[in-house]
């Protein structure tokens, strides 16, 4: 993943904001909208994208497009910066791959134990009960 020709790729909105800033709030686009295509996007492989698209299936729009918004800061430049790092940070968790499991055999010691205990419980409940004469 090429990080500089990602940032190139995306695409940054200006709106108006809801949240702090007054009377302020009706004259500033100080939310900033990101969209990403992952179709059109040169800097990632086909791999990567297949990768992607599952992985971000819940984020995704029906055309593949990530959407990400931020409103957090009265200043636009401000809200595109954290905007732009929270992409690359979804980005890069998604393209973790993850570990597979190895499959471990129980030891010998842990079954027999369990027998052990399984066999005392029996004992205990069996001397609960009336002898038989």
């Amino acid at each position: 993943m090429e990080t500089e020709k990602i940032i190139t790729e995306l695409n940054f909105k200006a709106v108006r904001s809801s949240g702090a800033g007054g009377q302020n709030v009706n004259k500033v686009s100080s939310k900033v909208v990101l969209t990403f295509d992952l179709n059109a996007s040169q800097a990632l492989n086909e791999q990567e994208k297949a990768f992607l698209a599952i992985k971000l299936a819940t984020k995704l729009t029906s055309e593949n497009l990530l959407i990400l918004n931020c409103d957090e800061d009265r200043s636009q430049l401000k809200n595109k910066s954290i905007v732009t790092k929270r992409f690359l940070e979804v980005i890069e968790k998604a393209l973790i791959v993850p570990k597979k499991r190895k499959a471990t055999k129980i030891p010998k010691a842990v079954v027999e134990k369990r027998l052990k205990d399984k066999s005392s419980i029996s004992e205990i409940k069996e001397n609960r009960k009336k002898p038989k004469l």
